[in-house]
């Protein structure tokens, strides 16, 4: 049945932060509408049916009445990456690996004690950190026994003391035994053997706990970002499934039957009960690459800067010609991990960031720990006594007190004052408004530098790049943290707000597997033959895994679609790219023919990822990784478009009270318009600010922002 405003939802998809839930609803024609509501971490049922009723009721329905045309719901969020943030995992993990490895979870790796570090602290190697670990010592056991590097036995297991490390960990009433060995990605038998002898002791005892494999979990190469992701499946994942559950239990108790997806770092969406989810972890700022790549191919954009200002974190992700790199060389809180992300790098400065003064410096610090659902000292039942980001932007002018997400959050501007007046300004001696502008130039500088670090670092210019800002913070200090470099342009979509959370609604369902091969191919191409047969083998045993997991989710296999891709190397690198193998080259297997065909598109991709790096094909290329990726279509949005109007400036009924914004030193009446009421043609000249229940947009003095026929502003200095 129609709903009112004839709008049916036919896709519900949400990104849930460390202060909002944003959902993104799509209708059967590709229409959207999207809402907002303060994520409750404790139960994000709560927050998240808000926040689609919030979208919804803009359209004349709720969860509830548009169920019935509804064909999926996509997750992302940062609940997991949270909880391991602020070590709230509630797993006692026990570790197996090999005898004399026991300190590797503990030691980590040269790179994981500054990977996390800032720009600066990364370029001058000042200073380093180790992570607490997640697994105690005294959890650890060591078994003697290994498999080499081309995965044959060089040592047999010791199952006698297998035997023992199993039932000591169970005496230590552990919540999951994992277990990590050297290689077994080349060869799993003294892993899946270890097991084995595990099934036994516990069925001796009558026990059930769970004993996990990194071969069944990832088998990749990288031991110890593999024992990391084994260890974190335990830890912040699988606690966080709960919350999954919760939260589809919530929507069937609405009537709601359609699917229910967990979108992955790597781009497709999941169901909550597969038995793998650490590449969930990141689903929240990674959203908004997707949305990004699937807004540059709409508006035929070559290269995109995608920056995400939420109320914890700014995220970056690169699109260069159309190409988003896929890294496995990232951290999670500091710890190594080896799941496949799309490239991404983020810093803690959120519009929730506390602002402290170091006393020993008597300087200001911003973050990195963030109020975030609290907002800050503003809104009376926080209960905070640390002023945040958001304050400081309150207090200057940009933010309508009575107006913040949609007035369902009061803020009290003169509690803010006081607050930044007493605790930052008298200490460092300075006017409290200079003092909270200041803050802000500390956090768009940041900002600055993060996003000049990662495009310069790449050998790329911002000037061949156009940025697209989002996330709740994002319009709010776009003209910040962009009025110093020069983009081709600056584009802020009217649905910045839920960004994320629109890039998970153009993912499909899909299933990712990866397998390390470790490849050779000769440069004279004289194994060609035997590369052809091996990738053709290993592919189909991926193949077959996609379709066990489309089975169990009852998805229709004729509906479905394999894609296979590597990555590769040129023999000797350190990096290597993932390529995506076309269509025409895969029709069940490939030929030796195939892989100069290959090679072709490897050297393609290398030109774009390392413009200016050396090749060298003369020394061969390496096949490091397969990867099988099975999908199947789903519902996508539809990109706005509007006719233009003539006139430049909104019409009247687009404005509201004015009031004074801080910019430059200087107070400026400023003029306050709402945004569903500005007009495709229409420019915003600053000073100006563009209020919405969901987001706020600056137009500072110097700058306009004319809306364009797809609803995406245009952000530049005049």
């Amino acid at each position: 049945m129609a709903t009112e405003n004839n709008h049916n939802p036919e896709l519900l998809s949400l990104d849930t932060g460390g202060t909002m839930t944003d959902s993104f609803a799509v209708d059967q024609q590709g229409r959207y509408t999207v809402g907002k509501a303060q994520t409750t971490p404790d139960d994000e049922s709560q927050g998240v049916t808000d926040s689609f009723n919030d979208a919804l009721g803009k359209w004349g329905t709720s969860i509830k009445d548009g169920s019935g045309t509804l064909q999926g719901t996509v997750y992302s969020g940062t609940a997991m990456l949270n909880r391991l943030l602020e070590r709230e995992g509630d797993a006692e993990i026990g570790l197996i690996t090999n005898r004399g490895f026991e300190d590797t979870h503990r030691f980590g790796r040269g790179i994981q004690s500054w990977a996390d570090l800032s720009y600066a602290g990364r370029l001058h190697a000042r200073e380093h950190e180790h992570p607490d670990p997640i697994v105690p010592r005294e959890n650890i056991r060591g078994v003697r026994g290994r498999v080499r590097l081309d995965g044959t036995e060089m040592v047999p297991l010791n199952e006698g003391e297998a035997k023992k490390s199993i039932a000591d960990l169970l005496d230590r009433d552990v919540d999951v035994i994992c277990v990590t060995l050297l290689y077994s990605y080349q060869n799993p038998e003294h892993e899946q053997r270890l097991k084995e002898i595990a099934e036994d002791v516990k069925a001796e005892r009558g026990d059930e706990t769970p004993v996990w494999l990194s071969s069944d979990q990832n088998p990749v190469r990288g031991e110890l970002p593999r024992l990391n992701s084994l260890v974190l499946e335990g830890y912040a994942v699988e606690p966080s499934r709960k919350q999954l559950y919760n939260i589809e239990d919530a929507l069937e108790q609405r009537g709601y039957e359609a699917p229910f997806r967990v979108l992955t770092s790597s781009g497709g969406t999941v169901a909550p009960d597969h038995d793998w989810l650490v590449e969930t972890m990141i689903s929240g700022p990674i959203g908004g690459i997707f949305g990004g790549e699937y807004l540059a191919d709409h508006l035929d954009v070559d290269n995109l800067v995608c920056s995400d200002v939420g109320g914890t974190s700014f995220d970056v992700g690169l699109i260069t010609e159309g190409h988003y790199p896929t890294r496995w060389d990232q951290s999670l809180a500091k710890f190594m991990v080896n799941i496949p992300m799309a490239a991404m790098d983020t810093i803690g400065s959120g519009t929730g960031s506390y602002v402290r003064v170091d006393r020993a410096s008597n300087r200001l610090e911003v973050g990195p720990d963030s109020a975030g659902y609290l907002v800050g000292v503003s809104n009376e039942e926080s209960g905070l006594e640390t002023p945040t980001v958001t304050d400081c932007t309150a207090m200057l002018g940009y933010i309508n007190p009575d107006y913040f997400l949609g007035g369902d959050i009061p803020l009290n501007v003169d509690r803010a004052e006081e607050y930044i007046e007493d605790q930052i300004a008298e200490p460092l001696n300075q006017d409290p408004v200079e003092t909270a502008r200041g803050v802000l130039d500390i956090v768009e500088r940041n900002m600055t530098n993060e996003l000049r670090g990662m495009i310069l670092g790449l050998g790329y210019s911002p000037e061949n790049y156009t940025l697209a800002s989002y996330g709740g913070g994002g319009p709010l200090h776009a003209a910040g943290y962009t009025r110093d470099v020069d983009f081709q342009d600056v584009l802020i979509p009217e649905w910045a707000a839920a960004f994320s959370a629109f890039g998970c609604a153009t993912a499909d369902y899909s299933y990712r597997y990866d397998r390390s091969l470790d490849l050779v191919i000769q440069p004279d191409m004289s194994n060609a033959e035997q590369a052809a047969e091996a990738l053709t083998d290993t592919f189909l045993g991926l193949k077959e895994q996609a379709i066990e997991a489309f089975e169990r989710d009852d998805i229709d296999i004729e509906k479905t679609k394999f894609k296979p891709g590597v990555r590769m190397q040129y023999a000797g690198m350190l990096d290597d790219i993932e390529i995506s193998i076309p269509d025409e080259m895969w029709d069940g297997e490939i030929a030796a023919e195939d892989i100069e065909l290959l090679i072709d598109k490897y050297e393609e991709e290398f030109a774009k990822v390392f413009k200016r790096a050396a090749k060298s094909p003369e020394l061969g290329y390496m096949i490091t990784v397969a990867v099988g990726t099975g999908i199947a279509p789903s519902p996508k949005p539809s990109i706005p478009d509007e006719d233009l109007v003539s006139a430049d400036d909104p019409p009247n009924e687009a404005y509201k009270d004015g009031r004074e914004i801080y910019w430059d030193s200087e107070w400026h009446d400023a003029s306050i318009l709402e945004m569903e009421h500005i007009q495709p043609g229409n420019t915003v000249t600053g000073p100006a600010v563009i209020e919405a229940p969901a987001t706020t947009i600056l137009v500072p003095p110097g700058f306009e922002a004319p809306l364009d026929n797809n609803r995406i502003y245009h952000l530049t200095k005049q």
